[in-house]
């Protein structure tokens, strides 16, 4: 089903066509007439405002929520408080990561989930046959992501909610610019952030207030190159890019946090899951490449003439002048300073594996009160 953002003008007008790939049905704003690694600096050393309206979120509500819920993914949603989120691991019977999917409750009886183009509408449609739950995709609901160190200055003195003592991965209800919303801290770029949950009628209103209240703080507009730039300089996942076996396990891409071990109920996947743990196949890492742009994704990796590994996503970061490669290799080959070559473009490419994120490594941006 096709979905169109209300804010399409304002992203014409700053350049975008929108007429490349859509995702989740929805055209995205690819690229401004801004460079988009100016817009990279801007949200690293400033703010940039961002258009995610293309997030599907799901509402699911009703006396059976928590339990179809907890059924769905890897995580003890009975263990989430309301105003609170988590990303949890949603895999099949396989055990193989089948969607990126944030539970996020607001009520005992009332959740959102914010997902990918995975499998989350067909599994949580039978999961809900029968129960007593309803779901419902919000087709109205528009995300504006205000990523950067001054993100809270510039949101605070425009609404009556307490941001500054807002956790990570957690939201409440409340106004901006005298709007209903919802404001959760969160993002996809590794810096703090708030991300505004508005009706379709507030949208168009909030992005010009935002922009206007922090213009003077050299806050800017951003692509969805710019997010991508900024997502992998923090080495976050993104299904199925991260996911190319096609039955990639949550072990396999470091996303321990996203299984609880401990887990008493039941869910799709689970002996399965549990099984893999310590048998995987590949593992997540990360590499700098001595080259002077991006490598390719898809681009596969050898020890000598011995193939180890791919490429899933890469960039060339301007702000750390260095080529980034988010990678899957071989167990015996992920270890730190282990040197690898990619092969790209034609060209044998000297790569090294290198802790991750490649930026802020100890995730001190979005995370400054975490004990370490």
């Amino acid at each position: 089903m096709e979905r169109n953002s209300v804010l399409n003008e304002r992203h014409r007008a700053l350049g975008s066509k929108l007429d490349g790939d859509t995702w989740n049905g929805m055209p995205i704003p690819w690229s401004y007439n801004s460079d988009p690694h100016d817009e990279v600096v801007a949200t690293r050393t400033r703010a940039g405002l961002y258009d995610v309206s293309a997030l599907n979120i799901v509402n699911v509500s009703g006396p059976d929520a928590e339990a179809v819920l907890d059924r769905l993914v890897s995580i003890d949603i009975t263990r989430l408080k309301p105003g609170s989120a988590r990303l949890g691991g949603e895999v099949d019977e396989g055990g193989a990561l089948v969607d990126d999917i944030m539970i996020i409750r607001d009520a005992a009886d009332r959740f959102r989930i914010s997902h990918g183009s995975g499998a989350t509408p067909k599994t949580l449609a039978a999961l809900a046959a029968g129960k007593n739950v309803t779901v419902q995709a919000d087709r109205d609901i528009h995300i504006l992501s205000l990523q950067g160190p001054v993100s809270l200055d510039v949101l605070a003195p425009h609404t009556p909610a307490d941001l500054a003592a807002l956790p990570y991965f957690n939201h409440m209800e409340t106004t901006l610019f005298g709007k209903p919303v919802t404001l959760g801290r969160g993002g996809y770029s590794g810096e703090r952030g708030y991300e505004v949950y508005c009706a379709s009628a507030d949208a168009v209103f909030l992005w010009d207030s935002i922009l206007e209240a922090g213009k003077a703080r050299g806050v800017i507009p951003c692509s969805w190159t710019a997010l991508d730039l900024t997502r992998v300089e923090g080495a976050l996942l993104f299904f199925p890019y991260e996911m190319p076996e096609g039955d990639t396990t949550p072990w396999e891409v470091n996303m321990d946090w996203a299984v609880d071990l401990d887990k008493a109920g039941d869910y799709i996947g689970k002996p399965a899951v549990l099984h893999l743990k310590g048998r995987e196949r590949v593992k997540q890492a990360g590499m700098t490449v001595l080259h002077h742009e991006a490598v390719e994704a898809g681009s596969k990796i050898y020890d000598g003439e011995t193939e180890v590994g791919v490429v899933t996503s890469a960039s060339y970061s301007r702000l750390l002048m260095q080529s980034l490669a988010m990678v899957h290799l071989a167990p015996a080959k992920a270890s730190i300073g282990t040197r690898l070559t990619i092969r790209s473009g034609g060209k044998n490419l000297a790569a090294l594996v290198v802790p991750t994120p490649f930026y802020d490594p100890l995730r001190q941006r979005t995370h400054p009160d975490k004990k370490r």
